[in-house]
C-alpha cells in the first residue's frame, strides 16, 4: 500500500467502502506475604481498627454501603429529589465525565496499580479467607513501603463490596486515573511517530480491558474514548486489562469523528477496522510504519457513518472459517500487533 498521500484531503482514494458489519463486536513477581503490621480486621460488622487507619483513608464501609446507624440517604426532607439542587433551586449541573478507575479488583490489576504509582491508592481490603500467594505476597508488602491502609475484611463483606464478577480477594480504592490531553497522544516526537487505537462506541468492559491489555502489549501509544456511549475505566475494565489502564495513556473526546479530523490533519494516518472494508488488514505495508490511529468500531454495529467518513483508509480480517467477523477485542490484538509488526 502506498504512503505518499498525506490524510487530511477529502474524498482521497484509498478511502473505505461502504457497508458491512465491525470486524469485531466484543475480545507475577517474587516477594514473600509481608508482616502483619498496620493490617487492621474487619471480620465483623465494624471491626475495622481505627489505629491501623491512615490518613486520607476512606470512609467506614457503613458509610459507603449504609450500614447501621446511618439509614439510607435522601430518605425524608427531599422527596421527590432525584439530583443535587443548587441554592436557588435549579438542578445542578452534572459533574464532568472522567475515565473512572477509582476501585480496581483483581489480583493483578492491584499488582500493577501500586507499582506504577502514578496515582494515590488509600485503601486496600484482603480477605481473610484468602490463600498465600506470591502475587499478594507482593502486594502487601508494595503496601506497606507506600504506607497503605490494608484491612482485613472476611470474604461474604469483600464481594458484596465488589463490582466485578471476581475480585479474588482483593479490592484497592484509589484516585482517578489521570487522563492524557488529546493534543499530547497526537504530538510527534523525535524518533517516535503516534501509534493510537481509537474506540468507537464500546460498551462491554470485558472487551475494552482486553483491548487495553492488547494496546500495552503491542506498544500503543495512546487510546482515544468518546466521553458518551462508551464504557470507562470500570472494576470490571481494569480487571480484565490485568494492570494495563495504570500504563497506557487515554484521553476522553466529547466526539470522535471530530478527533479522527484532527488526526488526519497533524498527518496521522486514520485506519478504519470493519469486515466490509476494501482492504485486508495484512496488506497494510509500509503505512504501519507511519503515524497511525487503528479505529475499532461497536459490537454488532461496527463503525459509526461519521466515524466511517473520517477514515482514510477501511480494512478488513481475512476470515477463512464459516463465521464473518471475530469479537472486537480480537480483531484490536489482531490488528495491534501487526502493525506493531512494520514498527
Amino acid at each position: 500500500m502506498a504512503s505518499g498521500r498525506r490524510p487530511g484531503t477529502s474524498g482521497g482514494a484509498g478511502r473505505g467502502a461502504a457497508g458491512g458489519r465491525g470486524a469485531g463486536a466484543g475480545g507475577s513477581a517474587k516477594g514473600g506475604r509481608g508482616a502483619g503490621t498496620g493490617r487492621s480486621s474487619g471480620s465483623g460488622s465494624s471491626g475495622r481498627s481505627s489505629s491501623a487507619r491512615s490518613s486520607g483513608g476512606r470512609p467506614d464501609s457503613r458509610e459507603r454501603f449504609g450500614g447501621s446507624g446511618g439509614g439510607k440517604r435522601g430518605v425524608g426532607g427531599g422527596a421527590g429529589r432525584t439530583g443535587a439542587v443548587r441554592r436557588d433551586g435549579a438542578p445542578a449541573p452534572k459533574p464532568e465525565k472522567d475515565l473512572g478507575g477509582e476501585q480496581v479488583e483483581g489480583r493483578q490489576a492491584v499488582r500493577e496499580l501500586l507499582i506504577a504509582g502514578r496515582r494515590r491508592v488509600r485503601e486496600l481490603w484482603i480477605a481473610t479467607e484468602l490463600e498465600e500467594s506470591e502475587v499478594v505476597g507482593d502486594i502487601i508488602d508494595i503496601a506497606h513501603s507506600q504506607r497503605v491502609q490494608i484491612t482485613d475484611v472476611n470474604r461474604k463483606r469483600l464481594d458484596m463490596a465488589a463490582r466485578s464478577e471476581a475480585p479474588q480477594g482483593v479490592i484497592a480504592w484509589a484516585a482517578p486515573l489521570p487522563e492524557t490531553p488529546f493534543e499530547e497522544l497526537i504530538k510527534r516526537r523525535p524518533g517516535k511517530v503516534p501509534f493510537i487505537v481509537a474506540v468507537d462506541g464500546v460498551t462491554d468492559p470485558g472487551n475494552l480491558g482486553a483491548i487495553l491489555r492488547s494496546a500495552d502489549g503491542a506498544g500503543v501509544s495512546g487510546v482515544v474514548l468518546p466521553k458518551h456511549r462508551a464504557v470507562h475505566v470500570t472494576p470490571t475494565v481494569a480487571k480484565a486489562a490485568a494492570g494495563a489502564v495504570e500504563h497506557v495513556p487515554m484521553s476522553l473526546v466529547a466526539g470522535l469523528p471530530n478527533a479522527l479530523q484532527r488526526m488526519r490533519d497533524a498527518g496521522i494516518w486514520v485506519v478504519g477496522l470493519d469486515d466490509g472494508g476494501d482492504r485486508n488488514l495484512f496488506e497494510l505495508g509500509d503505512l504501519a510504519a507511519e503515524g497511525i490511529c487503528l479505529v475499532l468500531g461497536a459490537e454488532g454495529a461496527g463503525l459509526s457513518r461519521l466515524v466511517r467518513e473520517r477514515c482514510d483508509v477501511i480494512v478488513h480480517i481475512p476470515m477463512r472459517g464459516r463465521l464473518s467477523s471475530l469479537n472486537v477485542s480480537a480483531a484490536a490484538a489482531l490488528a495491534v500487533f501487526e502493525v506493531a509488526r512494520h514498527r
